[in-house]
């Protein structure tokens, strides 16, 4: 993992972000989930959306995967 992080994608929709995942890992683009406790605390009423970060020095080459495959990335409920 590096350090500073940028968010990438913010959502309540879990398979966004399990699709997110499974791109950037396919262009071997290391991410980080947050708020995964907190969003199964809520017990799936999507009040709490999950966070994925990125490396700083990766997330122009994040946002073009996620463009790429017509993910909206920043906030999106």
């Amino acid at each position: 993992m590096c350090f500073p992080m940028k968010e990438l994608l913010r959502t309540t929709d879990i398979t966004v972000v399990i699709f997110a995942k499974a791109l950037l890992d396919g262009q071997c683009i290391n991410c980080f989930e947050m708020d995964v406790n907190m969003s199964i605390m809520e017990a799936g009423t999507g009040l709490f959306p999950r966070r994925l970060m990125v490396c700083d020095r990766d997330l122009l080459c994040a946002q073009r995967v996620m463009r790429d495959n017509q993910i909206e990335y920043g906030m999106k409920y």
